[in-house]
């Protein structure tokens, strides 16, 4: 048996009763993943880069040394129409799973939104939305429970949902002095407005998952240097009903051409550092791949241990 089982059969245990999810993974590289945290969002490969159609995927993996442990996964894709004014169209999609031991979701979603600005280059505020359908399922089937006959046992139980997300963004290139060229941003986000009580039912009793909004800020800084490179500070808030509210802060240095690194903190007492390489740019091509890697501890005395965590990113981006 695992040092992970005991504690994943105590939370199961407790879904019998009632139980609270929330719908995204808490990324390292959270900038990469900005349209989804915020439909309305301006992407960090138009803000920082220039190009506005950009595809990426990430993969993170928690709990390091436990089987079963938490595992995330997305593809995504992101268009801005440049050319739109007085709104520029946004438009886009993902798809994002999620999986922990024998409970998980997989969602599937589609983004639309505007920019009202004369020319989204200088700046604009941006509304979004997200609506798409999320699977929720446990998988009894792989749960070993000490009593027989319990409703989890040998079930595999799943169920389809609407999810609809919203959120409002702002940025703009300032003007003049030492700023002059740089960009600050700053966006607020509900990704799950539906606050679902998801009840799996059969004969034998009910199981509830009760899915609560979180509301999610971000606001950050690109200063731009003349080599090519730029340093960004930004700030991730994230808030819940009845859970302190948790900041997240990190500092990217982009040198000039094709690597980058980062680090952060956060109030919940974890660290994260990051690293990337960008290819195609410093070959003189309009289409670049971002491949980033990032990596979690956390130093909390709350709970068990339960490792650090990983996470991939690889993204490639294009002006049209």
């Amino acid at each position: 048996m695992s040092r992970l089982q005991p504690y994943l059969v105590c939370l199961l245990l407790c879904i019998t009763g009632t139980s609270f999810s929330q719908q995204l993974s808490l990324f390292s590289q959270y900038r990469e993943n900005q349209t989804i945290i915020n439909p309305a969002a301006v992407g960090s490969s138009y803000l920082g880069y220039g190009q506005n159609l950009t595809f990426g995927a990430s993969f993170r993996s928690q709990w390091q040394g436990f089987e079963n442990a938490p595992q995330t996964a997305n593809l995504r894709g992101d268009f801005l129409f440049t050319e739109g004014s007085p709104v520029s169209i946004m438009g886009g999609g993902y798809l994002l799973s999620d999986q922990t031991g024998p409970t998980g979701f997989t969602g599937a979603y589609g983004r639309t939104g505007g920019v009202l600005s004369d020319d989204p280059y200088y700046g604009g505020l941006s509304i979004g939305l997200s609506f798409g359908m999320v699977q929720y399922r446990v998988n009894g089937s792989e749960i070993h429970l000490r009593q027989d006959g319990d409703i989890l046992s040998g079930n595999d139980l799943n169920k389809l949902y609407p999810d609809v997300g919203v959120g409002v963004f702002g940025y703009k290139m300032l003007d003049g002095g030492a700023f002059d060229g740089d960009y600050v941003y700053g966006g607020i986000s509900v990704p799950q407005v539906i606050g679902l009580d998801l009840s799996f039912e059969d004969g034998d009793g009910e199981i509830n998952t009760v899915r609560v909004q979180h509301i999610y800020g971000m606001v950050g800084y690109y200063k731009f240097f003349k080599n090519g490179g730029f340093l960004e500070p930004s700030i991730w808030l994230k808030s819940a009903p009845q859970a302190p509210v948790n900041i997240d802060f990190n500092l990217r240095y982009q040198m000039a051409q094709n690597f980058w690194i980062g680090a952060g903190g956060a109030t919940s007492k974890a660290m994260h550092v990051e690293l990337g390489v960008l290819l195609g740019e410093n070959l003189g091509f309009d289409n670049t791949i971002r491949i980033g890697y990032g990596y979690d501890y956390s130093f909390s005395s709350f709970g068990p241990y339960v490792g650090g965590s990983h996470e991939i990113n690889i993204s490639y981006a294009l002006e049209r």
